[in-house]
């Protein structure tokens, strides 16, 4: 009697299937179902290829067929999806092997490259040149086995001269050979390799080459086994990322931590990814019920309600109901409204903080303090540590805030907050800032609480058993003091993604003064997945010079992060006036042919230009969305917005524009030069940020625009190539 076979899908296979029609991709599907109900239908014409019992073929349709690798007895691996004559033209081009770096099956398509690897032909009346020098020939076999690369390919990777006929070899290649080898040919060295590349993707346990069965279950081996992931292709929103990680995310999420861990990583390397991979793993962890024991959050509003759609896509609703997700700011209004202990206030936001202070000086006649400061002391260290009293005060470190004070400078200020608080309570409002610290402190006295209650025979209940954070680099101190609180420490408490490159707000942290221990549980994405290595490059141009934190007091650099992706290089273009400018931005719109299915965008420095653009692209006919708080306010059109609005979006084409001397970075910042440096230098990295942020945007075409002088953000050579 038929028991039916299982039947699982190779992620190369995948990239395969995404290629065809719909019509075939559901073709596939079906061919899927049946297979898995009975491979022996003889309408599927199962066989072994050239012989050899373990790669076969079967029939998906008239034009198409399935490559399959027989793991077991009735386990199968399905490894390819190609035309029927390819499947039969040449049985010996498929070759199949365990890695014994990750222990994971690669199947590997041999056929030559092209002229440029084999039968190189030169006419006989024409001189040849010299002969090229072979792109790893520094590199002996065993070196790049030791690294992961697939053996079979040795032969073909020895012939490589150009970076054409890589790109051509590596279409085909597994994903480990392809990270190794552009990782060579980028220049990182081979100890370098071994660590980023190979050894994070490394098997646990010894690999036996012939243990196929071993082999199918290792992460190294990327696979679906259930309909419903190639059925969701169908589905035209349905992202790949949504059904398959990388080995080296894969390890990440499934890894089991014994205390808090960080994900960092540059632009487009998969670390929301991972994050929301990471919530579905530890889903599946949880016994049965109804209550949402996991945590889900990010500091900006319109990312907290994409976490929300892509999990939903991720897990459906099965999986979103055990998951709490909100911005940070609303779960600390949450837990403040939970309190009761927030009265009538309304919420301002932060950035009107030195106003307020500003408008409290005049009005009670202090004059030996500037508000900016005053401002940015009371948001970063008062509220941002959560300083109970002025004790607290006097022995408080003061990181990054360059000038300091004496104690009884330190006296004078903490009575100026105390009056400042009251005069806002007066005026019924408070700050997002004073909202988290307000929630930290509600939370680290419900833990003491409870801890003190378990001590008695009582029970501990953390609001949270997981605790995931997404752009983790932009959350204060009093939000990481809160987070901290609601989940008990312990295995898999905390987990963390971010890049301090992207920080775009003034919150600097050094979390293990916070209670959060992320030492030897830290781990870097370097692999883009979202743009071309050569916008790539040219936005690590942007970044020359900046040092950067890891969270924890540590340096933090882009060292070894690279694309596979190929493109143009971005335009640079400047013009005399913003007027000029603006004509540059239609030019480029039509260049690309006016789209205006929201496959593009424009960025600017403020809401002025951003209003400018809107106006001068309503004249000529564009259909114009500005993109708002919580992101763009519609699909279609042409988005435009502030770097700002740009944090967790990405696009087909971008124009950045107003890239000027005096707007990136702001102006305004030049006055802390000398007063205070370190404030200067903490600001203009800021905006080093938005722009690198915004650069690392576009998928496919990048162009940069400025009127007068250059950012000096732009390095020489980057605007030396701006078009005549």
């Amino acid at each position: 009697m038929n028991t039916g076979a299982t039947l699982r899908m190779l992620d190369r296979a995948d990239k395969e299937v995404m290629k065809l029609t719909r019509a075939d991709i559901g073709a596939v599907y079906e061919f899927m179902h049946k297979f898995r109900h009975n491979p022996e239908n003889p309408g599927l014409n199962l066989k072994s290829l050239n012989g050899d019992a373990r790669l076969m073929s079967a029939r998906i349709s008239k034009d198409y067929r399935a490559l399959l690798l027989h793991i077991a007895e009735r386990d199968y691996l399905l490894v390819a999806v190609k035309h029927r004559s390819e499947v039969y033209d040449d049985l010996s081009r498929y070759a199949y092997r365990i890695n014994r770096v990750t222990g994971g099956i690669e199947v590997v398509d041999l056929e030559p490259v092209g002229d440029s690897i084999i039968g190189r032909v030169v006419p006989p009346e024409v001189e040849p040149a010299a002969t090229p020098k072979p792109l790893f020939d520094k590199y002996s076999d065993a070196q790049l086995v030791d690294l992961g690369v697939s053996e079979p390919l040795l032969p073909q990777i020895r012939e490589l001269t150009t970076e054409a006929e890589l790109l051509a070899l590596l279409d085909r290649a597994p994903q480990l050979t392809t990270d190794v080898l552009f990782a060579l040919f980028d220049g990182t060295p081979y100890d370098e390799v071994l660590k980023q590349v190979t050894d994070p993707v490394r098997a646990d346990e010894p690999v036996d080459p012939e243990d196929f069965e071993a082999a199918v279950e290792r992460p190294a081996t990327q696979v679906s086994s259930d309909d419903e992931a190639l059925q969701a292709m169908l589905g035209e929103s349905f992202e790949r990322w949504q059904i398959f990680l990388h080995p080296t995310q894969r390890k990440l999420v499934e890894r089991k931590y014994n205390g808090p861990a960080r994900v960092g990583g540059g632009p487009g390397t998969g670390k929301t990814i991972v994050a929301l991979h990471r919530v579905a793993h530890l889903a599946r962890k949880l016994p049965p019920g109804a209550d949402k024991p996991i945590l889900l959050t990010t500091f900006n509003r319109n990312l907290a309600a994409d976490l929300r759609t892509r999990l939903m896509a991720l897990g459906g609703q099965e999986l979103v109901s055990r998951v709490d997700i909100v911005n940070i700011d609303r779960l600390a209004s949450k837990v403040v409204s939970e309190a009761k202990a927030g009265g009538t206030r309304r919420v301002v936001d932060d950035n009107r903080v030195s106003q307020l202070w500003s408008d409290f000086l005049v009005e009670t006649g202090e004059s030996g303090w500037d508000a900016e400061f005053l401002a940015a002391e009371w948001s970063q260290v008062i509220l941002g540590q959560v300083l109970n009293s002025r004790t607290d005060y006097f022995k408080a470190r003061r990181p990054n805030r360059g000038r300091s004070l004496t104690r009884a400078e330190r006296d004078q200020i903490w009575q100026l907050v105390e009056r400042f608080t009251t005069w806002l309570e007066g005026q019924g409002v408070w700050t997002w800032r004073q909202v988290a610290q307000r929630a930290a402190r509600l939370e680290m006295e419900r833990a003491a609480a409870d801890a003190s209650a378990e001590s008695s025979g009582g029970f501990y209940r953390p609001r949270y058993r997981h605790v995931v954070v997404d752009e983790a680099q932009d959350l204060s101190a009093a939000h990481w003091k809160m987070l901290r609180a609601m989940v008990a420490p312990g295995s898999d408490d905390m987990f963390l993604t971010g890049d301090t490159h992207q920080r775009i707000y003034d919150n600097h942290v050094t979390l293990s003064s916070l209670g959060i221990n992320i030492r030897g549980r830290s781990s870097r994405l370097t692999l883009s997945y979202r743009t071309t290595r050569q916008i790539l490059a040219d936005a690590l141009q942007i970044m020359t010079g900046e040092v950067y934190d890891d969270l924890d007091g540590g340096e933090e650099d882009l060292a070894g992060y690279r694309s596979l992706l190929r493109g143009g290089r971005p335009i640079f273009r400047g013009a005399p006036t913003w007027a000029q400018e603006r004509d540059l931005i239609v030019e480029q719109l039509r260049g690309w042919g006016n789209p205006t299915d929201g496959s593009v965008a424009i960025c600017v420095p403020t809401k002025d230009l951003a209003a400018d653009v809107i106006s001068r692209l309503g004249a000529d006919g564009l259909p114009v969305v500005e993109i708002g708080p919580d992101g763009p306010k519609q699909p279609d059109g042409v988005h435009v917005g502030t770097m700002h609005r740009f944090k967790g979006l990405e696009y087909q084409r971008m124009i950045i524009a107003g890239v000027s001397d005096g707007l990136v970075p702001r102006q305004m910042i030049s006055r802390f030069r000398d007063t205070d440096p370190k404030r200067y230098q903490r600001e203009r990295q800021r905006d080093r940020s938005l722009l690198f942020v915004a650069a690392t945007r576009p998928r496919d075409e990048l162009a940069v625009f400025w009127h007068g002088t250059p950012s000096p953000f732009l390095t020489s050579r980057l605007v030396q190539r701006q078009l005549p």
